[in-house]
């Protein structure tokens, strides 16, 4: 259900661009215990995702997502990409524009 609740929001985003813009391309394979979908649209935004539920039907059952998002930046053509891990450790980003917290 989250699966759903992120793609649908995801989905949105990326269609509420201006309407120049164009999905190029839009995979999705959801399975009851893993999942994928691949976004692309003409003005450079992309999505891709990869999904499972691990330990199923045990207590420690949870999900775990790995993803990226990527996109261009209007006024300065910049292009953006965030590689991610979801899992039972929390939303874990990755982008040479984020800051990385300092080993301790």
């Amino acid at each position: 259900m989250k699966f759903l609740i992120v793609f649908v929001a995801l989905f949105a985003l990326a269609v509420a661009r201006p309407n120049d813009v164009q999905v190029v391309r839009l995979d999705s394979d959801v399975l009851p215990d893993k999942w994928s979908y691949t976004l692309e649209t003409s003005d450079g935004t992309s999505i891709d995702q990869q999904g499972l539920v691990k330990d199923v039907g045990t207590e420690h059952e949870a999900a775990v997502v790995h993803g990226s998002y990527t996109w261009v930046d209007e006024k300065t053509g910049e292009k953006f990409t965030v590689t991610y891990v979801a899992d039972e450790n929390g939303f874990q980003p990755q982008g040479a524009h984020l800051p990385v917290a300092p080993l301790a």
